[in-house]
């Protein structure tokens, strides 16, 4: 993904990548740019306006902290991140009126696609979700599927309906739980990331569903991201707000 995120905003008209920053790396440089493993020196050597963040959440508070210091602004696609970070979070960007944009999901179709399930909580008693990644993803569920779910729960103000099985001869056959939310992880070689939203109501069905089949399609949401968290002074979570869809 850093290498991804490089040559997309490489290719960008009005961005320059200036430096990697990897805490588990030895210095060095990449494709003609230097490779960091303190945060703090990267940013003190290379004065960045931003830092593009895709990492692991016991890296991203480290490197958020030594860019809020500096007033370099973040954009985070690190997920698995604790209540107690985004809160700090939340008030240290406030309190430097530093902008900072944290997300689950970078691909405008997914962004969309939770968009519209929390329009559809709202006229469904019956909800669950169904994500697919590939083999090696560290975190389950996905944080884009409790993103959504928590999204969903929000709009509609109160917990789905959950049907228990009567019997459960393999233990967690109905999945997670979130709300009344079934949430099922699937991993499996060839996949990359894709998500089904499935709401259920009287003699009908819905199906929301966004298939991503490469990272490049990180890329659109990420430059945008980008560009607009030199305009904001605050955290902002999900692209939801920057798109106009909340």
């Amino acid at each position: 993904m850093g290498r991804q995120v490089a040559a997309a905003v490489h290719a960008e008209p009005g961005m320059t990548p200036v430096a990697y920053v990897d805490g588990l790396a030895a210095p060095g440089a990449i494709e003609g740019l230097p490779l960091f493993n303190d945060a703090g020196a990267c940013f003190d050597e290379t004065k960045p306006d931003a830092v593009i963040d895709f990492s692991n959440a016991d890296w991203t508070p480290r490197l958020a902290e030594a860019a809020l210091q500096r007033g370099v602004r973040l954009v985070v696609g690190t997920t698995g991140l604790t209540a107690e970070f985004m809160g700090w979070l939340e008030r240290e960007s406030s309190a430097r009126r530093t902008g900072a944009v944290v997300a689950a999901n970078f691909a405008i179709g997914a962004v969309l696609m939770m968009a519209f399930a929390r329009q559809a909580s709202r006229f469904f008693d019956f909800a669950e979700i169904i994500e697919l990644h590939h083999d090696q993803k560290v975190d389950s569920p996905s944080g884009t599927a409790k993103t959504t779910a928590e999204g969903m729960l929000a709009a509609r103000g109160r917990p789905f309906t959950h049907p228990e099985s009567e019997k459960e001869p393999l233990p967690g056959a109905r999945g997670a739980e979130l709300g009344g939310i079934a949430i099922h992880s699937v991993r499996l070689q060839g996949l990359v990331a894709h998500q089904e939203v499935l709401f259920g109501g009287l003699g009908q069905t819905l199906s929301i569903r966004h298939d991503t089949t490469g990272r490049d399609s990180f890329m659109p949401g990420v430059l945008a991201a980008t560009r607009e968290v030199m305009r904001v002074e605050k955290l902002v979570v999900g692209l939801e707000e920057l798109f106009g869809l909340e």
